[in-house]
């Protein structure tokens, strides 16, 4: 077994976390080549990532509360228990119908490894410590998304889309054998909790007038939002508008992602000597920043890869700081119900998310505008959500704590 505390519980936390950028990213640059085999639209290849974060969404709602009362480790087997047999349905879809039934029950399954890995990371290490772990962790689980596009190009070039597919099916069954013989359960008993309905939904409330909770959680999924237009709409823009190979669109998007490596080190890196608050102002504002800039060039109709690659990378240095020191400031005053609190942050990251991929479909115009202005928008309102809802609770919790030591 291993040790809760040790680094190799961290990477093992990271590699469970990461069934979610893996099972998104890895089949983006066979999107295209996927709608002309099962004789669809691109809008409807596009549901098959929002339909992925709607059932996230919903799942998480579950599987956060019952993981309070049961432990973590037996919801995370039951959880990819269902996301392997989803994606051997998914590998092996006849149509586009039940590729997107697929896709929906391997959400309801790999909303367990990202839920319920942060609430571990919260068990373990405390309310402090939690956000610099879980920036090293988000450094390591980077490699993830960076190796991803790749992975997924050079499978679609030798072997088709289905082997994708194959491929999510084996990590599961790997993360399984993790989970039955390696990884112990981090809960302590005395911190579970009941899953009374009643229980539940008085847990819900109360982190939903929470101030500081809600801020947190909008700057993470506004921030979030933006890369997920960048997910649902890439491929189509990048390859089919401005001619990229699904091979060269694997390398471009590893460069964003070394983005987003690169904020992750900087979030653990200055966690303690610059604080929660004024890194979340810096990776707020560099969001807003390359948001609108790519929304500029695309208004502007400079229609290159270097327009939309180049501000995305500069959004994910800013997201990657945004991602840790958010999630441990919305869980931190909630150890009580750290399972509950990470369901509800991740449902709505997820069902923001959902929404703006949907929209971006919907309105794809063939060029790279829509995509751009939802990621500009993303920017500027986890900006939006720190200045008016994080920043006033800070403030105020402090003045608190100052009155209190007089």
């Amino acid at each position: 077994m291993l040790r809760l505390k040790s680094p190799a519980m961290v990477i093992t936390l990271a590699a469970l976390t990461a069934l979610g950028p893996l099972a998104t990213d890895m089949y983006l640059p066979a999107m295209p080549a996927m709608a002309a085999a099962l004789d669809t639209g691109p809008d409807q290849i596009q549901l098959t990532l929002s339909l992925y974060m709607a059932g996230f969404a919903v799942a998480q709602l579950f599987c956060g509360p019952i993981s309070d009362r049961f432990g973590r480790r037996p919801v995370m087997i039951a959880g990819f228990g269902l996301f392997l047999l989803a994606s051997l349905l998914c590998a092996f879809a006849p149509s586009i119908e039940w590729l997107l039934a697929g896709r929906f029950l391997q959400a309801l399954g790999g909303a367990a490894g990202p839920v319920l890995g942060r609430a571990a990371v919260r068990d373990i290490h405390g309310p402090i410590e939690a956000g610099r772990v879980l920036s090293y962790m988000a450094s390591t689980m980077a490699l993830a998304p960076a190796l991803a596009p790749i992975v997924g190009a050079g499978l679609l070039l030798f072997f088709g889309w289905e082997s994708i597919f194959v491929l999510l099916t084996i990590y599961a069954a790997a993360m399984l054998l993790v989970l039955a013989f390696l990884m112990p359960e981090p809960l302590a008993r005395e911190n579970r909790q009941s899953v009374h309905p009643a229980t539940i939904l008085q847990n819900y409330r109360m982190l939903l007038g929470q101030r500081a909770f809600m801020g947190y959680t909008l700057v993470n999924a506004s921030g979030f939002t933006g890369l997920f237009a960048f997910l649902s709409g890439s491929s189509f823009v990048l390859i089919e508008f401005m001619g990229m190979s699904p091979f060269g669109y694997g390398i471009g998007f590893t460069l964003i992602v070394a983005g987003f490596f690169s904020g992750t080190l900087i979030s653990g890196r200055f966690s303690h000597r610059l604080g929660r608050d004024r890194l979340l102002l810096l990776a707020t504002s560099i969001c807003a920043l390359a948001g609108l800039t790519m929304a500029g060039l695309a208004a502007a109709a400079i229609y290159t890869p270097w327009a939309v690659i180049g501000p995305h990378i500069l959004f994910l240095v800013g997201f990657g700081i945004v991602m840790p020191q958010s999630m441990s400031g919305a869980l931190a005053p909630n150890p009580q119900c750290a399972g509950s609190a990470s369901s509800l942050f991740g449902f709505l990251q997820m069902t923001l998310a959902a929404l703006g991929g949907a929209l971006v479909g919907r309105f794809h115009d063939g060029t790279s505008l829509t995509m751009a202005v939802s990621i500009g928008l993303g920017g500027v309102l986890s900006l939006l959500a720190y200045l008016l809802l994080v920043r006033p609770a800070s403030q105020a919790a402090a003045a608190g704590q100052a009155g209190s030591s007089r």
